[in-house]
């Protein structure tokens, strides 16, 4: 069995943003040179998410309405996690919702996706870095 752990960072500018990775995880499953296996894709901070869906701007917008309606940023007063000092209890709960991580079969060398899908880098609470990693196991 082979296997490959690879971690990226990502630094983004902005309070929120989704970011697709598709293309780096495409990379590194060459690099891993498996032909059957999974490629498991984990955000490694608890305000950032790992989700698959369609690369559509009004997708993404949509998904920015909907996750600032059922968790919004401001008032900041209204989290408790807020009275700690911090200003981002509505990025955990964000994350909470889009998901932690991915896993997408590998056949023949490629990523087994359904149409349209791709994979997001989701970010809930930006302006420091942050890290995915990237595991692929096997033959």
């Amino acid at each position: 069995m082979k296997s490959l752990t690879e971690h990226l960072v990502f630094n983004v500018k902005t309070r929120r943003a989704f970011v697709n990775i598709t293309p780096q995880i495409k990379k590194l499953v060459t690099k891993s040179s498996v032909q059957e296996g999974l490629c498991l894709v984990n955000a490694m901070h608890i305000t950032a998410s790992v989700f698959i869906n369609d690369n559509e701007i009004g997708l993404h917008q949509d998904y920015e309405k909907w996750l600032e309606g059922l968790a919004p940023h401001e008032p900041i007063e209204q989290y408790d996690h807020n009275k700690t000092g911090e200003d981002n209890a509505d990025a955990h709960l964000k994350r909470q919702i889009m998901g932690r991580e991915v896993i997408v079969a590998i056949t023949k060398g490629k990523l087994d996706f359904g149409p349209w899908e791709e994979i997001f880098y989701g970010e809930f609470d930006g302006r420091r870095p942050k890290k995915v990693m990237v595991k692929i196991i096997g033959d």
